[in-house]
């Protein structure tokens, strides 16, 4: 059988929605320079040689509609080249790359491209910018329910235990604060590792590593942005504890110890080994194995523990065989409860800082995660790395990945 491998990978620098350095740029033109820009890095290939351009994407709709991923095919001239577009919220390019190496393994396809995107900044809401309201109203007493529940603090019950709906449409930072009362999570413990966050990545700046992780993307006037906005110097506890919640006003989920919105894009092209070996190309790393698991979506920031549990042990796998964990950092109140149900050894977990420090566009997530999970194993001369989400909906994904080359994962 056949195995997935990843030779070459790019992510774009992070904006901050709204009012940061990629807020001008339309999601396909920034998700087409990283995947050009991934495709650049193996010269051997002919991309026109490509079978399928799956891109991920959690809101495909306005500018990241049309099937994004066939757009992005046509805006770099590969007309011949077929695209499809895969949502599952926060896991979707996760997803994109699960897929592909299951067209492999099963013999249906040697060259993919995995990529994701996600412009906030772009983002069109309500009614009147085309945006259709998409809630069942079936749920709205189970929102009104969840609404009441919050409102009085009460700690988190499985509302199928009781015969009731979950709140499907629970707004993300609701489910942390669920997950915080639920799991014991206190405020002072999230905002410490919010700041570990912060004081990861800006160590990760000084020495370097970001620009090896870091593709930068050309704006429209010329302006080359190869730098992410949310990473901030000499973040303090002081200051992160200084923060009012967000939620509720006893609540513990805050602006500084919760994910940024965010844009951003990255890309994967994954070949079969048998493929990339007739090209003599090296592959960067092996796609090992994924998981995927559902939960109640009120508490979906543990969606990772299961997931993660099924890639380690499909991997063949023991939690102390992995080297590094990059988990995606949606909140402090979910990540510090789905470490400690894994077992997990703290300075394993995202040793360059997470998205609290660095960000967040939902659909580029997990192929912007396997880059830097490549370059965390290079640089520390590791084998085995783990990748992991939760996802809206109630959903976790993970992916393991065996490091099988040291270098540069993007030009």
């Amino acid at each position: 059988m056949p195995e997935a491998v990843i030779v070459s990978a790019a992510r774009s620098p992070i904006g901050r929605a709204y009012k940061g350095s990629l807020r001008e740029m339309r999601p396909d033109d920034l998700a087409a320079q990283m995947v050009d820009a991934a495709l650049s890095a193996v010269p051997e290939l002919d991309r026109t040689l490509v079978e399928d351009l799956v891109m991920g994407c959690a809101q495909p709709a306005g500018e990241q509609g049309y099937n994004i991923g066939r757009m992005v095919a046509m805006r770099l001239g590969l007309d011949g080249v077929p695209g499809t577009t895969v949502h599952r919220y926060c896991a979707s390019s996760l997803q994109a790359t699960r897929m592909e190496m299951h067209a492999i393994r099963a013999g249906e396809g040697d060259v993919f491209v995995a990529a994701g995107v996600e412009t906030v900044s772009r983002f069109q809401h309500g009614k009147a910018d085309g945006m259709p309201d998409t809630r069942n109203p079936l749920y709205a007493e189970a929102a009104e329910r969840a609404a009441a529940k919050a409102l009085a603090r009460e700690p988190w019950v499985d509302p199928r235990s009781l015969g009731e709906l979950p709140d499907v449409y629970l707004a993300m930072g609701e489910t942390a604060e669920n997950v915080a009362r639920h799991c014991n999570v206190s405020r002072e413990a999230q905002d410490e590792y919010a700041v570990r966050s912060q004081n990861l990545a800006e160590a990760a700046a000084q020495r370097g590593f970001w620009k090896t992780d870091i593709t930068p993307v050309t704006l429209a006037d010329g302006t080359v942005v190869d730098s992410d906005d949310g990473p901030r110097a000499g973040v303090t506890l002081e200051k992160v504890a200084s923060m009012a919640p967000v939620f509720h006003p006893e609540g513990t989920v805050t602006a500084a110890n919760c994910c940024p919105l965010n844009d951003g894009a990255a890309a994967l092209v994954i070949m079969s080994d048998t493929r990339a070996a007739e090209l003599g190309i090296t592959p960067l790393a092996r796609v090992v194995s994924t998981g995927v698991s559902a939960l109640s979506p009120e508490i979906m920031g543990l969606g990772p523990v299961e997931a993660s549990r099924q890639a380690i042990a499909r991997a063949g796998l023991s939690v102390g065989d992995v080297d590094l964990v990059e988990m995606n950092e949606a909140f402090a109140a979910q990540v510090l409860p789905c470490i400690d149900q894994l077992g997990l050894d703290l300075d394993r977990v995202n040793v360059n800082g997470g998205a609290i420090a660095l960000g967040h566009p939902f659909g580029s997530t997990g192929a912007r995660m396997a880059t830097t999970l490549i370059h965390g194993l290079q640089e520390r001369d590791a084998q085995f790395g783990l990748e992991t989400m939760c996802a809206a909906g109630g959903q976790g994904m993970a992916m393991g990945l065996e490091r099988l080359k040291i270098g540069r994962a993007h030009v």
